[in-house]
């Protein structure tokens, strides 16, 4: 019965949407994707939930404000008489006895430590939910490079489709004219020999559109490889003419430089908690409970309480290392935070050249493929009136499919390169 159930689960799962039985093409837009991406990423998931558990370190921290109640049940039993002698400075006396009672303990003051503290805490907590947020940034941004180089890979795809098509014709009229003798069969084994790097080139981009769906799919969060049909998106506008506000924008955006400036205010927290070391601690403790199974000399309830007062006097500079060490943790928290300032800017200006470079390439791709369509057609009229061989009419070929991909890559690539920017500035949240 328990195979049964089994096979009946393995054909179910095998017949489930988004495994690879499912064959069917899922329309997806970009944002679609990201939506996905955000919703089953496990990168964004797994930041979320160190943020999640940070937080839970402030209220460990913040406890401490808050009374410490303990409830305490003992049972003993001794000889007549019977003194603990050794292992302490007391010599206490043992009774026989069953007892039950509670003890409470309060921090009065620690003079500030302790506020330190949570407060350290709670800037840490704010740098793990900034790391959360650059996680999703991150993410992000890998689902539109995937995404787009998915309708590159396409693009390239329908231009090979379509170059062995053309090709295809042209090879069956001049293997044709070759029959007829109207044409060598040189020019045959020319033709014949373009159609076949066209075979190869078709070939190649129907595996890249495999491997680009399955790029897509593991940057969404998907454990098997899904098959999409990706929807076109708009050209988006050109990069700005200066980057200097962009790499303001990113140090004030991103959230990953957000999160070290929340990281060295933790630690700065935390080397004033360690500076009040050395101050008094002032607590409070009661117990009370009572004892109804008792020998003689234990009274039936009992209830005590006192004030402590803790003065640091001396530990072999533990309290001093201390404080130094947190300090000195700070400042290269702080030389920390600068570097990533630097390299922020650093990459934000490279991000704005590739863009800027990408755009240009688009126009020059455009410029490029209308020649090339130029160039094709007057060498098939040259070769339809005997005025050239098919070696130009082949080069002519190889130039139009050649642009074609040029113009398609340049394309996406710009895509590509703008969501690159807008993560370098921080805008993809």
């Amino acid at each position: 019965m328990r195979f049964c159930a089994f096979l009946i689960g393995v054909v179910l799962y095998a017949q489930a949407p988004g495994t690879p039985a499912d064959s069917t093409p899922r329309k997806l837009t970009v944002e679609e994707a990201e939506a996905l991406a955000v919703k089953q990423n496990p990168r964004i998931s797994a930041a979320l939930l160190d943020a999640l558990a940070a937080n839970q370190v402030t209220i460990e921290i913040r406890s401490n404000f808050y009374p410490q109640i303990f409830g305490l049940v003992t049972g003993a039993g001794g000889e007549y008489n019977t003194r603990i002698a050794a292992g302490g400075l007391n010599a206490s006396t043992v009774y026989n006895r069953f007892a039950g009672g509670a003890a409470v303990s309060q921090l009065i003051t620690d003079f500030g430590r302790t506020g330190e503290l949570v407060q350290s805490a709670k800037l840490r907590a704010q740098s793990f939910d900034q790391r959360s947020e650059f996680s999703r940034a991150l993410v992000l941004v890998q689902v539109r490079r995937a995404f787009y180089a998915a309708l590159r890979a396409r693009s390239v795809l329908r231009v090979a489709e379509q170059t062995v098509a053309t090709r295809s014709i042209v090879a069956d009229q001049v293997t044709a004219l070759a029959q007829s003798n109207l044409k060598s069969g040189l020019d045959a084994s020319f033709a014949n020999v373009n159609l076949a790097e066209a075979k190869l080139l078709l070939s190649q981009a129907r595996n890249e559109v495999r491997a680009s769906d399955a790029d897509l799919s593991s940057a969404i969060g998907f454990a098997q490889p899904q098959v999409f049909d990706l929807v076109e998106t708009s050209m988006p506008e050109p990069p700005v003419s200066e980057p200097a506000p962009m790499i303001q924008t990113a140090l004030k955006e991103r959230a990953d430089v957000q999160s070290a400036r929340s990281e060295l205010a933790a630690a700065q927290r935390f080397t004033s908690a360690e500076a009040a070391l050395s101050r008094p601690t002032i607590s409070a403790a009661a117990v009370a409970g009572v004892a109804p199974v008792h020998g003689e000399g234990v009274q039936d309830h009992y209830s005590a309480a006192g004030v402590t007062l803790s003065i640091p006097v001396f530990n072999g500079r533990l309290f001093s290392a201390r404080r130094e060490e947190a300090d000195l943790r700070a400042r290269a928290v702080s030389e920390r935070v600068r570097d990533l300032e630097i390299q922020v800017a650093r990459d934000v200006q490279v991000a704005w050249l590739n863009t800027t470079n990408a755009f240009e390439r688009v126009k020059l791709t455009d410029e490029l493929l209308r020649q090339a369509t130029l160039a094709l057609e007057l060498s098939q009229a040259r070769y339809d009136l005997g005025l050239s061989s098919i070696v130009e009419l082949t080069q002519a070929q190889l130039g139009k499919t050649a642009a074609e991909i040029q113009r398609a890559t340049a394309i996406y690539e710009f895509q590509i390169q703008t969501s690159v920017l807008a993560y370098q500035q921080g805008l993809l949240k």
